[in-house]
């Protein structure tokens, strides 16, 4: 398997357990909190670049 495959299946499990334990909110703030550590992560590897992001999020087009 991949990296990224058991990435994928250790976050899978982390958030089905946390649901199941802890209930429905806990689940979706650990949801949440993956997903802005995943940014976070392409920010700082340079795989995400951010002002085309927010240019996104304001509407505005790219050229590139």
């Amino acid at each position: 398997m991949t990296t990224a495959t058991r990435t994928g299946m250790l976050v899978g499990a982390v958030l089905a357990l946390t649901w199941v334990i802890l209930g429905f909110w806990a689940f979706l703030f650990v949801g949440v909190a993956v997903l802005v550590g995943a940014l976070v992560g392409r920010v700082v590897d340079g795989r995400l670049d951010v002002s085309g992001l927010i240019g996104a999020f304001q509407g505005k087009r790219s050229s590139s």
